[in-house]
């Protein structure tokens, strides 16, 4: 008894090591992506005139000349007020704010308003202009919230699904972008990006296993599927980077910098199709794991047969939240369309509509094409060993 014990102990001890020493390298890869990041050399677009955004606080309305619009149900006009900044160069300083609030710029203040205001100084003289409110601890507090509740719920998986969720946000906010803007060219930027993202997430959540392994190569698969499938069907309808919105923001940005426009639409679906093919990649992979675990006479056949089987439903599933996912940003397009009765000739013609048929089409066919891909790949996996079984 007491050899197993010591034989768990340390069993267990190799377990912890490991995992430190996992965390201790996902914690220096972090790192380093951040510091790449915040190092890549940025030509100054605009000037900023000395100006700086800082939060204030409305402490007295001066002059209100709003009112309420019915046909956009909310307040619009102009007014001047007084705001204490609390945060930046300036914090705890008094000034005016001019405030022209809008649909989309501007906020209907009222006294204790927090807004974020634009300051300038000339001559001695502090003045503002009211941005927009400020939104951060909201935004934030959601975030909280989501991470709190996948922890709370989802147990030591959440704990790994929010490390992997936090993880990829650095890396889509200080390597994917700043590899585009660097030159690098934005189809190679997504697949490096991508494979990075899908081996440390699938890692993180489901360790290193057989299992894991079949999952990446079959993310890697449909996501690369996906992305030649936009590339592919973009030459066919004429499609490329420079017709996406705020074009002439991101051409602007190309000439000031070494990004490659034209790459940047194909390389955001490449991105947009990879949590969908890796939920489809990973739950096939286990169930042909779990298949071969209680079925280890199965061979490669009949485990790819499993796969396409249980992939069938997933097909359907994952396909329709792709496309509504895409439809969903394209309501306010197809609101246009309705309500102006345009033709079909003019509607198909349209860039805006041709782009999001183009994403919600080449995401789905990276879906479908992952499930047999990944069958063959774990069913041959798998059968590897002379013995059959799987680890």
């Amino acid at each position: 008894m007491n050899r197993i014990s010591k034989i768990t102990t340390a069993m267990l001890t190799g377990k912890k090591r490991a995992l430190l020493w996992s965390a201790f390298a996902l914690v220096i890869l972090t790192g380093m992506i951040i510091y790449y990041g915040s190092h890549v050399k940025r030509v100054k677009i605009n000037a900023s005139n000395g100006s700086e955004y800082a939060k204030a606080v409305v402490t007295e309305i001066k002059e209100d000349y709003t009112g309420w619009e019915e046909g956009g149900g909310a307040y619009t006009g102009n007014q001047l007020v007084q705001v204490t900044v609390t945060s930046g160069t300036y914090k705890g300083q008094s000034c005016e704010a001019r405030n022209s609030n809008g649909y989309e710029m501007g906020a209907y203040c009222r006294k204790g308003t927090k807004v974020v205001v634009m300051l300038s100084e000339n001559e001695g003289v502090l003045s503002a202009v009211v941005y927009n409110y400020d939104r951060g601890t909201g935004i934030w507090s959601l975030v909280g919230l989501f991470l709190l509740t996948l922890c709370l719920i989802g147990g030591k998986k959440g704990i790994s699904a929010s490390a992997a969720l936090i993880f990829t946000f650095v890396c889509i906010l200080f390597l994917y972008i700043p590899m585009m803007y660097a030159g690098v060219s934005p189809f190679l930027a997504a697949v490096l990006v991508s494979l990075l993202i899908l081996t440390v997430s699938i890692l993180l959540i489901d360790g290193w296993s057989d299992k894991a392994f079949c999952a990446i190569i079959g993310t890697a698969a449909g996501i690369l599927i996906s992305g030649c499938a936009a590339g592919l069907f973009g030459m066919i309808c004429h499609v490329t980077g420079y017709n996406i919105p705020d074009a002439e923001t991101i051409i602007h940005i190309g000439e000031n910098s070494r990004l490659q426009v034209g790459g940047v639409l194909f390389s955001g679906i490449l991105i947009a199709s990879l949590g969908a093919v890796m939920d489809v990649s990973v739950s096939v992979a286990a169930a042909i794991h779990e298949i071969k675990r209680n079925n280890p006479e199965f061979g490669r056949k009949q485990l790819y047969q499993s796969g396409i089987h249980v992939g069938h439903d997933m097909m359907g599933t994952m396909s329709n939240t792709l496309i509504l996912a895409f439809a969903g940003s394209s309501v306010n397009t197809l609101l246009v369309a309705y309500a102006y009765e345009m033709p079909y000739l003019q509607i198909m013609s349209q860039y805006a509509i041709a782009i999001e048929i183009l994403r919600g089409i080449s995401g789905t066919l990276g879906v479908i094409l992952t499930v047999p891909v990944e069958s063959a790949v774990a069913a041959f996996w798998l059968c590897r060993e002379k013995k059959g079984q799987a680890d």
